[in-house]
């Protein structure tokens, strides 16, 4: 076995994946690199009325110029964390729509960010139109290490595309024992308050802190609007309606069917509030790093023209103005605050942000990640074109 196979076995392992197809295909790819499809198996879950086997798969993107992937051996962008915490809008689903973009020639998966340095405690990173995945962790790796020797880090990204969930970005900075707060843009799917048309981004805010118990740190990450842009196409794909008061369609009615509510708006969480967040995160995301903004980022699914994201990273030392022993202290004080507050009627148990998402984590390690047909047939099809072997359920 080739010692770079044997890194990524080991690497599945220790993600909680229990076997691995021996077999990786590859196919010659425009961009003059090439496309390597590999399974992750996981045990059988009961989910639903359909009994699957919960596998997913992640791509590998590999160039002549031998562009270096975060976190895993070789050039592997690992698509699973986010459906071990249940974040299933930005998981596996994602691949399909990733690989789409690349064969329109609307994202160069052989970029390679370029770093500048500006200031002691700040840098900024030209994504070159590159993943969004690469970009982060790169802009995320400069803010801990600027921190680390300053107490702050800051990073401008410019030129991105859709990095996945945030969560990931703030759990990067709290392995580095750093507090974070990561923004980004993205695509027109809500109004401003009082609107009825696309203008503002669902743009999610991310932000996170180490605690004395590190399997329970603090991590928030969620949109501005009522309920995030990916439950609506997983709704879709999966064929469910909506709550209807998640979005407006075309003509401004509230809806509970997923392809009008893409036709028309998400609605933002708090009236204005939520109206005020998402222009936050234009500001500090879109308009400071040079990116597209006010509605003119690329979406997901336009295959017309690049995304043009823009991110915005900060790490910063927990222990500036206390010992990391106090600090880790008041998070714990914090915690039991939280968690251990009177419950209202009908709450069984109250949990600290993050903390659900974690216990799903743990979960799904033991039982696997729950597919629908819908989303096994899109990934299928994929996997095919890959030359490598299918999810399947039975």
């Amino acid at each position: 076995m080739a010692r770079e196979e044997h890194e990524i076995l080991e690497f599945l392992e220790s993600v909680g994946a229990c076997d691995v197809a021996d077999g990786l295909s590859q196919i010659n790819h425009e961009h003059g690199g090439y496309l390597e499809g590999i399974i992750m198996y996981s045990p059988e879950f009961q989910g639903g009325d359909t009994k699957v086997v919960g596998r997913a798969f992640t791509v590998k993107f590999v160039s002549s110029r031998e562009t270096e992937l975060p976190k895993l051996p070789g050039n592997y962008i690992d698509m699973v964390p986010p459906d071990l915490r249940g974040v299933d809008t930005h998981g596996a689903n994602r691949i399909p729509s990733y690989i789409e973009r690349i064969r329109h020639k609307i994202l160069d998966p052989t970029a390679t960010p370029e770093l500048t340095q500006v200031t002691p405690v700040a840098a900024s990173v030209d994504a070159k139109n590159g993943f969004g995945f690469v970009a982060a962790h790169l802009g995320m790796t400069k803010a801990v290490e600027m921190a680390k020797e300053f107490g702050i880090g800051l990073v401008s990204v410019k030129h991105s595309n859709h990095y996945g969930m945030a969560a990931w970005i703030v759990q990067q900075a709290i392995d580095s024992g750093m507090m974070a707060l990561v923004f980004t843009n993205s695509s027109a799917a809500q109004p401003v308050w009082g609107g009825r048309e696309k203008r503002m981004g669902v743009s999610p805010l991310a932000c996170g802190a180490p605690a004395q118990n590190d399997s329970r740190p603090f991590i928030l990450d969620m949109a501005p609007s009522i309920a995030a842009r990916g439950k609506i196409y997983k709704a879709l794909r999966r064929g469910e309606k909506i709550p209807g008061d998640w979005a407006l369609d075309g003509e401004g009615k509230p809806t509970t069917d997923p392809s009008s509510a893409l036709e028309g708006v998400m609605l933002p969480m708090g009236g204005p509030k939520g109206s005020a967040l998402s222009i936050m995160m234009d500001v500090f995301s879109g308009v400071f790093s040079g990116s597209a903004f006010a509605g003119h980022v690329g979406g997901p699914y336009d295959f017309t023209k690049p995304a043009d994201v823009g991110h915005f990273f900060v790490a910063i030392k927990p222990d500036l103005f206390m010992t990391l022993s106090d600090f880790k202290s008041r998070m714990e004080y914090l915690y039991q605050r939280v968690v251990t507050s009177e419950k209202m009627a009908g709450v069984d148990q109250i949990y600290f942000p993050g903390e659900i998402e974690l216990i799903n984590k743990e979960k799904r390690l033991a039982e696997g990640i729950p597919f629908t047909e819908a989303e096994i047939a899109s990934m299928n099809k994929e996997a095919e074109l890959a030359g490598v072997e299918g999810m399947k359920y039975t």
